[in-house]
């Protein structure tokens, strides 16, 4: 046999050994921890209103709830915290924090914000401060609870559904007569046709202004003998509030709380492990909340959003079908858009309504906006927003980060190569509410023009095509 050949097969021997030795094993992992954030110093600021509240009370434990999986190639981390709204400089400097904590590349990392309206500020919003010393504790907690996730990390198999609940979500913007909405003066706007929460004894609605998202996503986690791990879930409703003044999770905690009761009592409660985390993410709730407004008043509270959803979700986790491993993938796109900024004599009205309230004290909408214009005097001509989509298998996810309508996430969904796909809202930062050009036109408090609506009126499209195209890539990217 030519001596040369010999070489060249026993190169190519080593070759093709030497390349099934260092490549990933096919296995696949998941690791969950719900992290308390309950604030360790009381009172706090709290917002989600248009003034500020100090809350010294606590309702319920306050968590940020992380799953950590891995196939062997990637590892990924999903966090959702209990909080209203998380600021993209939070996000971005707790993303570097946890890839030097736990080697998570910081692309690899989605963040979200439940929308709870009941917990402390992190970031200055219309016209509540950030409470600071609670945005300065809360990193190193985020960083610990994936770290416990991590550290939890086992043998796992993966499936998902989608079930529906139609029951506790509905547009809660409607087209008015003509001159019957709220109008702005510090807002940008004038002539508004749309009024977000009309009630439901004003003659003056003519009809919602959009449709919405009822369905509750659910990715389940279990072990290779069943035994439950996590489960992710995502519905689109806003939140449903809490009674008086106290720190919650809303029901999104009473969801965490509900699924591992309902899961327990169908597979025996010593087959759920403690270290099982139920999730459940907000989706495109911009334009949406529990409240019907074109029927009679009905009953409903946190608890029982947080009951039907769960409902719901056990209703499709029972007939999900697992794998044993499927591909992950994350990618993540950072874009310029415009901002909408105030004019120098927006400003200037602005200045001589604050200078001539009492005492300098906000009391109404129209000084939160005023404040809003002039804090906006040297903002920013940009900014730069993060976008995110997550494959798990044939499962498609977008991270968006701000209050997203329901018509938007709803063309996402119909146009991803993904089936199922969801969006998660409020997702590694705060923009505001990014909604339709066409919705810019109709006005409103959600087009207001303040810290929470700055973008420029074409900023949805671009967003919304960029989550399709990052969908799209996964979709063709080897694996």
């Amino acid at each position: 046999m030519n001596r040369s050949f010999i070489i060249g097969l026993v190169v190519s021997t080593v070759l093709c050994f030497s390349t099934f030795a260092t490549e990933p094993s096919r296995s696949f992992r998941a690791g969950a921890f719900a992290v308390d954030i309950t604030p360790p110093k009381l009172p706090v600021v709290v917002n989600g209103s248009f003034l500020p509240r100090i809350i010294d009370k606590v309702n319920d434990p306050l968590h940020a709830r992380c799953l950590v999986l891995d196939d062997g190639i990637e590892r990924i981390a999903l966090i959702v915290i209990d909080t209203c709204v998380l600021p993209s400089s939070i996000a971005d400097e707790t993303k570097r924090l946890i890839e030097m904590d736990t080697n998570i590349r910081r692309d690899r990392i989605m963040m979200s914000a439940t929308h709870c309206h009941s917990a402390p500020a992190l970031v200055p919003t219309l016209g509540t401060p950030a409470d600071e010393d609670y945005a300065a504790w809360l990193p190193q907690k985020l960083v610990e609870g994936v770290a416990a996730a991590v550290k939890n990390l086992a043998p796992a198999k993966v499936g998902w559904a989608v079930g529906n609940d139609p029951n506790n979500v509905y547009c809660r913007r409607f087209l008015m007569k003509e001159g019957t909405a709220l109008t702005n003066p510090f807002g940008g706007k004038s002539n508004d046709r749309a009024m977000m929460n009309p009630g439901h004894a004003n003659p003056n609605k003519i009809a919602r202004t959009g449709p919405v998202d009822t369905a509750v996503s659910v990715l389940s986690f279990v072990s290779p003998n069943g035994k439950p791990i996590a489960l992710f879930a995502n519905y689109s409703t806003h939140y449903a509030g809490v009674p008086g003044e106290v720190l919650s999770g809303d029901y999104f905690a009473v969801f965490a709380e509900r699924i591992r009761d309902k899961i327990a009592e169908k597979i025996g409660a010593e087959n759920v492990p403690d270290s099982f985390v139920g999730i459940m993410s907000n989706g495109t709730s911009g334009d949406a909340n529990c409240v019907d407004f074109l029927n009679p008043q009905r009953t409903f509270d946190y608890k029982s959003v947080g009951e039907d959803t769960a409902q719901a979700a056990m209703d499709v986790w029972q007939n999900i079908q697992y794998f044993d491993w499927v591909p992950l993938g994350m990618v993540e796109k950072r874009i310029i858009v415009n901002n909408r900024v105030p004019t120098s004599e927006e400003i200037q009205a602005a200045k001589a309504h604050l200078a001539a309230l009492p005492g300098g004290k906000l009391q109404t909408v129209h000084d939160v906006y005023a404040q809003n214009t002039v804090w906006m005097e040297n903002w920013s001509a940009t900014s730069e927003i993060p976008l995110q989509a997550i494959r798990i298998g044939e499962l498609g996810i977008t991270a968006l980060p701000g209050e997203i309508y329901g018509i938007t996430g709803l063309e996402i969904k119909a146009r991803s190569p993904f089936v199922p796909t969801f969006n998660i809202g409020l997702a590694n930062g705060n923009f505001g509410y990014i909604i339709p050009e066409e919705q810019h036109r109709l006005g409103g408090y959600n087009s207001w023009r303040a810290r929470s609506s700055c973008l420029e009126v074409n900023a949805e499209a671009i967003v919304r095509q960029t989550a399709i195209d990052l969908l799209k890539e996964l979709r063709l990217a080897k694996k």
